[in-house]
């Protein structure tokens, strides 16, 4: 179904996150393949929150949802750094899983954290 949205350019762009969750701001796992596998454009966007007035990452081992979604709700702000970085598009030697990395170790970069193999 991707590749046959994006084949229609009367069609808005997917905004996909890759990685299928969130996680605590110091690194970057491993994308799912699916949306690299289609041939698309991606526009690749680096996301880091500020934890200074609140922290966006759940931790479900310490936190219930419900005393999550309190502590967001009642933080000063959720700041986060946005960065919109080149669009890539995957060269010829690339499978979709090589494409992904490329795309994940950029966004890392930028974001200062690490790249994770899992």
């Amino acid at each position: 179904r991707i590749r046959e949205h994006i084949a229609d350019k009367a069609k808005l762009p997917i905004l996909i996150f890759p990685e299928g969750t969130c996680i605590n701001n110091t690194s970057v796992m491993m994308f799912k393949k699916g949306s690299f596998e289609v041939g698309g454009t991606i526009h690749p966007v680096a996301i880091k929150y500020d934890a200074r007035f609140g922290d966006a990452f759940w931790n479900s081992t310490k936190f219930s949802v419900l005393t999550y979604v309190f502590n967001m709700m009642t933080s000063w702000a959720l700041v986060c750094n946005v960065w919109y970085l080149p669009p890539m598009v995957k060269e010829e030697e690339e499978d979709a899983v090589d494409f992904a990395n490329r795309v994940k170790a950029v966004i890392a970069a930028q974001g200062g954290m690490s790249v994770l193999p899992w």
